[in-house]
């Protein structure tokens, strides 16, 4: 019992010391560190911009060679190495061999995990990236961006989309005159502890691939900030506090595409995705990101890793209000018509279920919504189906009848959306797929709607897999993609 009693002592205080230490070091370290890396980064603007200066448009469209590459690209390097030196990155381990250019054009990188993994650009010899069209417009990451010859796309535009695939094919199958590109596949920020899935811009040409894994062995984990839980500045405070951070880039064997890969990017990427979950001893997902939040692609429809129905009834459980929330689910079912407001404040929110703490009723309005208001029909449908207070089918009838815009009997696209953004929670504005599937069975009636949910080999997957999935309630996810951190590990 004493041991017993001394181990969960020793549990409580560890954090403790360890949160003390980091706020002792950080007053010391992050304005020394900040300071330094900050001397070293502006020092990369003039170099970058000296490097293209005096050259035509033409010429800088081509690839830089001679004294211009070998001197401005070996100051780059070791100047890019004191910054990430200075924020307390003091060894960058390298374990394999780096493919050359001509063995693997492209070097794909994961797990991504914040701004702070571009240090892999100078563990790999500064190759080309892809970056987002926004960025040229930051001081010096701009003339960086223009130092690197990055290809930019913006993913506004669907030309800018095209045209960026194009000159990512040009290059990387340029017979070694551009130099190798490296691309982070996920294409956002995930935890690390899935790899969500590969976008296929990387594997598009069909060539050879290097596999390239970023590794933060160190303990705690104050890298990674990416969907909930610590912002950027809270990943680099806690990070410059540390007397130094640890990190592994790995390069992997050669992955060669078969003649099936080839003819298919998708298949080629999943394939690349699943040898380095395996690598990484993590799974391999399908989830993307879309907006702010992970989800995984049924069809066109948008499913969230965490649905917010799910969020809301663990919440009110916690709070006792279970039985409640059902008398009240039921009434607001029965006594709510599509031709009234269904657009209720987080007051009346709170008033409806009975809740004391008006944070909860604000937390649950976020899960719904951006601000303080939410439709309440989404919360009605999506929480009744998670939670099974009613038959689906007397659900889907109660759900047919309120996005029935013109009370007609027939679904519109834009009520399809709707009703399926109700009944899994977010909005869904991809539909086109799912309401030709309903329209093919005849005229898009509350009948049809029903056999599509319940016989159609992917849609029933909604009813059957998603809606009542206890995974994401109990929070047991793998912890799959982030976006704004997962905090401190």
């Amino acid at each position: 019992r004493f041991q017993r009693e001394s181990r969960r002592i020793r549990k409580i205080s560890e954090p403790i010391l360890h949160r003390f230490i980091g706020m002792i070091l950080g007053v010391v370290l992050f304005p020394v560190r900040i300071t330094l890396a900050t001397l070293f980064f502006l020092l990369m603007w003039p170099v970058a911009r000296l490097r293209l200066a005096g050259l035509s448009a033409a010429e800088r469209a081509e690839p830089v060679r001679g004294w211009r590459w070998w001197l401005f690209h070996h100051i780059m390097l070791f100047l890019s190495r004191a910054v990430f030196f200075s924020v307390g990155f003091l060894w960058i381990r390298v374990k394999g061999r780096q493919a050359g250019l001509k063995e693997a054009p492209v070097l794909v990188v994961a797990p991504h995990s914040g701004f702070l993994d571009m240090l892999v650009l100078y563990a790999t010899g500064l190759p080309i990236v892809v970056s987002r069209a926004e960025n040229c417009r930051l001081p010096v990451i701009g003339a960086l961006l223009e130092f690197n010859q990055s290809l930019i796309v913006s993913r506004k535009d669907p030309q800018s989309r095209k045209k960026c695939v194009s000159q990512i094919c040009e290059r990387v199958t340029s017979d070694a005159r551009w130099p190798q590109m490296l691309m982070f596949p996920e294409g956002t920020t995930t935890n690390g502890r899935a790899l969500i899935k590969f976008k296929p811009g990387a594997f598009l040409a069909g060539v050879p691939v290097q596999p390239v894994l970023l590794h933060y062995p160190g303990e705690p984990d104050t890298v990674r900030w990416t969907w909930k839980g610590q912002t950027w500045l809270g990943a680099l405070w806690h990070t410059t506090s540390q007397i130094h951070t640890s990190v592994t880039v790995e390069f992997l064997p050669i992955y060669t595409p078969s003649h099936d890969e080839k003819q298919s990017p998708e298949l080629y990427a999943e394939n690349v995705q699943k040898l380095m979950a395996k690598a990484l001893c993590v799974p391999a997902t399908d989830y993307v990101m879309e907006g702010r939040s992970p989800v995984k692609k049924l069809g066109n429809l948008s499913l969230p890793l965490e649905p917010p129905a799910q969020e809301t009834l663990r919440l009110l459980r916690e709070h006792g209000c279970v039985a409640h929330v059902e008398a009240v689910m039921n009434h607001v079912i029965d006594s709510c018509h599509s031709g009234q407001s269904s657009m209720v404040t987080a007051d009346h929110l709170a008033a409806l279920l009975g809740l004391k703490d008006r944070k909860m009723a604000v937390k649950i309005c976020s899960l719904y919504s951006k601000d303080d208001t939410v439709d309440l029909r989404q919360i009605c449908v999506s929480v009744s189906a998670a939670s099974g207070f009613r038959s689906l089918e007397s659900l889907i009838h109660t759900a047919f009848t309120w996005y029935d815009a013109d009370q007609d009997g027939l679904l519109s696209a834009d009520d399809l959306s709707g009703l399926m953004g109700a009944l899994v929670g977010v909005p869904q504005y991809s539909i086109t797929e799912m309401y030709t599937a309903l329209t093919a069975r005849g005229r898009p009636t509350e009948a049809s709607l029903q056999d599509l949910l319940m016989t159609h080999p992917v849609y029933r997957r909604v009813c059957t897999e998603y809606l009542h999935s206890s995974g994401s309630a109990d929070g047991n996810h793998n912890g799959i993609p982030n976006r704004k951190a997962n905090g401190i590990k």
